[in-house]
Parts: structure tokens; C-alpha cells; sequence
């Protein structure tokens, strides 16, 4: 059934949901790659997962969720508004988990990618890719 019989608001869910799903992918791994491989601190290593993630999570959330109205060029600095948020929010969560707490770096980036998704979210919505005419 396609999504387009639903509304609207549960179609982005869904389809941010599917981006989500994809940018934490491209995230974990290289967070992964870097920790396990490359024996990098799993702080610094989150960090570089969260760009590479930021950049996928751009394109498909441009592409497939919301209703961008806003030119490459303006959405674009608001996107990365909101995502420089999200990378001192990872940074900070990550550190207190890890660094500080001791507590092993996959769970606790599965706690910080659900706080930071939340964040995320609303950001984009409602200021990154935020009709203009609303």
C-alpha cells in the first residue's frame, strides 16, 4: 500500500524513520571501523561516524521526507545549524557515558542516537526544511 493514503505527518515519520535507519548505518560503521580497527577512542570515532552520517541523512531527508520548499543553499546552513547541535549533543553524551561512566560505547550510542534523533527531528521540521509559506 503506498504512503501516500496516510498523512502526512505519519508519512515523514515513517520515511525519517527509513533515513534514520540508513544514516545509522553509515554512522555505526565507520564508529565501528574506527573503534574495533583502527583502535580510535569510541569519542572521536562517534564524532566522524556522525558526519559521514549527517551527509546521508541530508540527502534522504531532502529527498524523501519533507517537503523541501527551501533552495540547497538556505536549507543547507539551517541543516547544518541543527546538526552542529546534534554533534556537541553526541560529543557530549558519548563522553559522559563512556569517558566518564565507563560504560560500553555500543549501548550508549544506541541511547544517544535515540535522544539525538528526537532532537533532530524537530529541528529539521520545523527549521531546516520548514515550509516557508507556514
Amino acid at each position: 500500500m503506498p504512503l501516500r493514503r496516510y498523512p502526512r505527518q505519519f508519512r515523514q515519520l515513517v520515511t525519517y524513520a527509513l533515513a534514520g535507519g540508513l544514516t545509522a548505518v553509515a554512522h555505526y560503521a565507520v564508529l565501528i571501523a574506527l573503534v574495533e580497527g583502527a583502535q580510535l577512542d569510541p569519542v572521536p570515532a562517534t564524532l566522524a561516524g556522525f558526519v559521514v552520517g549527517a551527509l546521508v541523512s541530508y540527502t534522504l531527508n531532502r529527498w524523501m521526507t519533507f517537503d523541501a520548499t527551501r533552495s540547497h543553499a538556505e536549507a543547507g546552513w539551517r541543516f547544518a545549524l541543527i546538526a552542529a547541535g546534534g554533534f556537541v549533543l553526541t560529543g557530549l553524551l558519548m563522553h559522559l557515558f563512556v569517558s566518564r561512566l565507563g560504560l560500553p560505547y555500543l549501548p550508549m550510542q544506541l541511547v544517544t542516537t535515540g535522544i539525538v534523533m528526537v532532537f533532530s527531528f524537530l529541528g529539521h521540521k520545523f527549521f531546516s526544511f520548514a515550509d516557508r509559506t507556514a
